[in-house]
């Protein structure tokens, strides 16, 4: 008998892999059509991969098999080394040679490589994370630490070269003597949260531009990086530093791991405690000016963090589509079933639109140096749709979830890894709160750049653009006044952002559905609830068509 034959036997759904993620995806399709063939059959290799039964038992034994500390050595030495299981250094390797941790500053292939850098690499994360997110977390850290070492151009010329390159290289020796390096980040203190001015670490200078750092860090993630970007006081003011693991001669810098987290999702990455007393660390930039130094590299962080969980989110219903075309309720398959299609179609429009402004943000960031109005977008949509995405996907994973019913409630699945990852997202370089906090700011002293972002927004919109706009203009007048309601205009904002970009893409039928339902709709706060109106078939099978 045909293992086919053996799941129709047992009413249940062959296994999700072998679907290429790139070729099953309609979005995708759209946004890398014009592209050169050599751009779409990478593509086409990452989606392949990602769905692959060995990818997939990668991912499940780096998530199983966690990272392991090592403070000390058998002579009672110090060692303060993480060791990770091979999964993840293959997972780490696969995805360097990618080039997910350098891409932005590669010199261009061709001319879409140079115009669509950020974009280009958008897919290739948003195809990656459908596999496996916590490895993405070290490679995300690395690409945007090259923003911050541009404030230091000896330091850059240094480190450049071993960051840049796509060799993966996990020995324990000194960055001179690797073939590669990666870097982490290191900012959260226990006394301070978000509160990155709150610092207990302290700096104190040596010489020009070198620095003794004594303190601890609450969350250090990636702690076999090469060097962490760190922010420590200086006479009162924040700084921002490069702290390497290990000194050029290769002994440590100091750096003493106290215990690793014990997370509940993204746990194949870890993250330690540390405590530090005289550590070297190189000046980045003014010594009072490490938060503007530092914010680059977390805009690109935030940019990275939407990009994973809209993928995470695309992998999620996918999965679960598939599971009910392959199981019978009552004699019917139940994607067929009027609930559970609902349920699906509902869940498809939040994905669509998560992805679509996902990719949106990422073509600003492209576009921000010769366009006054991308450069107001990327500024005013980094923080809502880093707010958006993230905060909507454990609530999809979850209704996913439920509708694979038992079958999505074990390990065996991708499903549950992507359940427990989801969380963490949000809380990755600024959460929920600190994401409406910030655009609060630009309403304060930048109220201008909305009126670019408006106009974006209301020419995509197309006849109902002036109506929604002025709903906008309202929200961010109430958030000015009120800063517990920067939220509302958080998502307001998303909201009507992410329709835009899906009419902007052709998507009018699904961007009629994703608009009336999440802006003219009354209060929701579960899924399934999808107008009658609007065919959830149609929805299904556009979004995650059938694949054989």
């Amino acid at each position: 008998m045909a293992d086919t034959d053996i799941y129709k036997t047992l009413n249940q759904p062959r296994p999700w892999s072998n679907l290429n993620a790139f070729q099953s995806d309609p979005l995708l399709g759209d946004l890398t059509r014009s592209l050169g063939k050599p751009l779409r059959e990478e593509f086409d290799a990452i989606g392949r991969y990602v769905t692959s039964p060995d990818a997939q038992e990668l991912a499940q034994m780096a998530n199983t098999s966690l990272p392991q500390l090592k403070t000390h050595g058998p002579a009672g030495e110090r060692l303060d080394v993480v060791s990770f299981h091979p999964a993840w250094h293959a997972l780490m390797r696969r995805s360097m040679a990618s080039g997910l941790h350098s891409l932005l500053w590669e010199p261009p292939r061709d001319a879409d490589s140079k115009s669509k850098a950020h974009k280009l690499r958008a897919v290739r994360v948003f195809l990656t994370a459908q596999l496996e997110c916590g490895h993405l977390e070290p490679l995300s850290s690395t690409s945007a630490s090259l923003a911050v070492l541009a404030a230091a151009p000896q330091l850059r010329d240094e480190w450049a070269p071993k960051i840049l390159s796509r060799k993966y290289d996990s020995t324990n020796r000194a960055q001179n003597q690797k073939a590669s390096a990666t870097v982490g980040l290191a900012i959260a203190e226990k006394q301070a949260g978000s509160d990155m001015r709150a610092l207990a670490t302290k700096a104190h200078r040596v010489s020009e531009g070198v620095y003794r750092l004594s303190g601890h860090k609450w969350f250090v993630s990636a702690p076999m990086s090469d060097a962490f970007i760190m922010l420590a006081d200086v006479d009162g003011k924040p700084g921002c530093f490069l702290v390497p693991r290990l000194l050029d001669e290769g002994r440590g810098n100091a750096l003493r791991y106290q215990r690793l987290k014990d997370k509940l999702g993204l746990r194949s990455n870890a993250a330690a405690e540390v405590e530090f007393s005289d550590a070297f660390g190189f000046l980045l930039g003014p010594p009072d000016g490490g938060l503007r130094t530092i914010l680059d590299m977390l805009t690109l962080m935030r940019l990275d963090s939407a990009v994973i969980a809209s993928g995470l989110m695309r992998a999620a219903v996918a999965e679960a589509t598939h599971a009910a075309r392959g199981r019978k309720v009552a004699g019917r398959t139940l994607v067929v079933q009027p609930l559970m299609m609902r349920v699906l179609a509902d869940l498809a429009l939040d994905v669509a639109a998560a992805g679509a402004l996902s990719f949106r943000l990422a073509e600003s960031f492209d576009r921000a140096r010769d366009s006054a109005e991308e450069a107001a977008y990327a500024r005013v949509m980094t923080p809502v749709t880093k707010y958006w995405t993230t905060k909507i996907a454990p609530a999809v994973v979850a209704e996913a979830m439920e509708a694979m019913g038992g079958n999505g409630f074990v390990e065996d699945r991708p499903i549950a890894r992507h359940y427990r990852d989801a969380p963490g997202l949000a809380m990755h370089d600024g959460g929920g709160n600190l994401m409406a906090l910030d655009l609060r700011r630009v309403v304060e002293h930048g109220g201008e750049l909305f009126e670019a972002v408006f106009q974006v927004i209301a020419r995509d919109l197309g006849a109902s653009g002036g109506k929604i706009v002025e709903l906008l203009r309202a929200a961010m007048a109430l958030c000015k006044s009120d800063e517990s309601a920067a939220r509302i205009f958080v998502e307001q904002l998303a909201l009507a952002a992410g329709a835009a970009e899906l009419y902007r893409l052709g998507a009018g039928r699904i961007a009629d559905a994703f608009l009336e339902t999440r802006l003219a709709a009354g209060w929701r706060s579960t899924y399934g609830m999808l107008d009658t109106r609007f065919d959830p078939s149609y929805i299904v099978e556009l979004l995650f068509p059938e694949v054989d």
